[in-house]
């Protein structure tokens, strides 16, 4: 699983399952640590650590005194990190934003750019609950993290775009902008608090505007009888797939109000997934489509996540362009 899936509950704008690309939470199955201050070296009360008298012979038998162990960190403390204990509460000194959103800067960036809502980014960062269980860090794995700014719960998303490259950053995310109070599965309930270091920023193009009849699917739109609506907007010419097929496709989604919520095209790489595998209306919609086909589709809540659909998800109609871009074989 990805870090986070820091997510938001589904995977891009089309899977029905868990979010892993608009992404999974990053390994919430790591054994919970309990983070505190740094350990202490402990020395044998038996083990003589004083040195000989003056003027006395040293043993040549003996074996030089090892120097006690150095202490280590708490799991999930990068070095250079202070360890810490306010995972409750941030202190009075941080920095809060009209979200909810406590942070407090560890370290200054070495770069003036921050990174936007659609670019992608590489952080390494540990996780905790308010009562100080580490529940993710990509610290421990020994592996930055890369993903989108959007591809994460709102609050870490909101936390990265006040950062610059090289920066450390010390974040308290109250319950609304991560799981909620009472999250499903293994996501970790309550506020939530992390440290992120951003490494790197990788800008992503530019998103593509809403289209003009994102509101409403205009009288010349298309309606089948389960309530899709589409429009073709640029004729293809290969074969149209089957349910079973894995397809490849470009695709952007807005909620009927302009707001783009995913998009393969911002991302910068098309999308391959099975027809099967994703919401009811993708999976009649591409059908309709051939090998070269652009169209634009306004999927009805119902064949979408609904109109309450689970936290992350885009509620009510749902407008995508897609762009078919080819055929798989089904896979096995």
């Amino acid at each position: 699983m990805r870090p986070i899936t820091l997510a938001t509950g589904y995977s891009s704008a089309l899977s029905l399952g868990c979010r892993s690309g608009v992404l999974a939470l990053a390994c919430l199955g790591l054994a919970v640590f309990g983070c505190g201050g740094a350990s202490k070296a402990t020395v044998s009360a038996s083990a003589s650590t004083a040195p000989p008298a003056s003027g006395a012979a040293a043993d040549p038998t003996s074996p030089p005194t090892a120097p006690p162990p150095a202490a280590t960190a708490p799991p999930g403390f990068a070095p250079g990190w202070p360890t810490r204990t306010d995972f409750a509460n941030p202190p009075a000194t941080a920095q809060k934003t009209p979200s909810g959103l406590a942070s407090q800067v560890v370290r200054p960036g070495n770069g003036a750019a921050k990174p936007s809502a659609y670019d992608q980014v590489r952080v390494h960062y540990s996780g905790w609950t308010a009562d100080g269980k580490l529940f993710d860090s990509s610290v421990e794995r020994g592996e930055p993290a890369t993903f989108g700014v959007r591809q994460v719960i709102p609050g870490f998303g909101e936390a990265l775009q006040l950062m610059a490259a090289g920066e450390r950053r010390r974040v308290w995310i109250p319950a609304a902008l991560a799981y909620g109070n009472e999250p499903s599965g293994s996501a970790p309930g309550g506020p939530l608090t992390f440290d992120i270091e951003l490494l790197d920023v990788i800008q992503m193009p530019a998103p593509p505007p809403a289209p003009e009849d994102v509101k409403a699917p205009p009288p010349s739109a298309k309606r089948t009888k389960s309530g899709l609506s589409y429009r073709v907007l640029a004729e293809g010419t290969g074969v149209k797939p089957k349910v079973s097929d894995v397809v490849v496709v470009h695709y952007s989604g807005w909620t009927t109000d302009g707001k783009l919520f995913d998009s393969s095209v911002v991302r910068g790489e098309p999308a391959t997934f099975p027809l099967q595998s994703v919401i009811k209306g993708w999976t009649e919609g591409v059908q309709l489509m051939k090998v070269g086909e652009k169209a634009r589709f306004w999927i009805p809540g119902k064949l979408a996540y609904g109109d309450s659909p689970r936290a992350g998800a885009p509620a009510g109609t749902l407008v995508f362009d897609i762009e078919l871009i080819g055929i798989e074989p089904a896979r096995k």
